[in-house]
């Protein structure tokens, strides 16, 4: 059985910009509205669901405030260096040069920021934070770039 939660629907979204280094058209900084979707696959516990949905919709809108109008940049990137001072965050991609204020960015811990890393990242770290009843046996994340195209990365438990 599936539980799943669209935040299509459910107001679980988010915009921001981003760029993926070496690709011909997105390389260029660009910004998209994002929708996260979530899916557990579990059996129905004791107290006659697989989840509690608020539990889920909480951890997911605080993820989505920490990204939400800001530009998104990743930290393990080998194309993408990335300098950050007092006030301002600087990124050096593909011969260009970016200067942003601190406060409109969000560092992420990951290669690049394409919508499959992005959902695998949400994906583990809704794992790792929350504690999830022993009938749930996986969890899913897709996260929309545009309606019609999502990434989803599964976690088994």
């Amino acid at each position: 059985m599936y539980l799943e939660i669209d935040g299509g629907y459910g107001g679980i979204r988010f915009s921001a910009c981003h760029f993926i280094p070496r690709h011909e058209k997105c390389s260029r900084l660009h910004g998209h509205s994002y929708i996260v979707r979530l899916r557990l696959e579990g059996d129905i516990g004791e107290e006659g669901m697989i989840m509690d949905f608020v539990v889920l919709k909480k951890k997911l809108k605080e993820m989505i405030d920490e990204v939400d109008h800001k530009t998104l940049l990743p930290t393990k990137s080998s194309d993408v260096k990335i300098n950050v001072s007092e006030d301002s965050v600087e990124a050096i991609c593909d011969g260009k040069r970016y200067v942003f204020p601190k406060m409109d960015v969000t560092l992420l811990d990951i290669p690049t920021t394409t919508a499959e890393e992005m959902s695998k990242m949400m994906t583990l770290r809704m794992v790792r934070e929350l504690t999830f009843p022993p009938n749930v046996k996986s969890v899913s994340i897709g996260l929309d770039e545009e309606r019609g195209q999502t990434a989803w990365y599964t976690q088994v438990l």
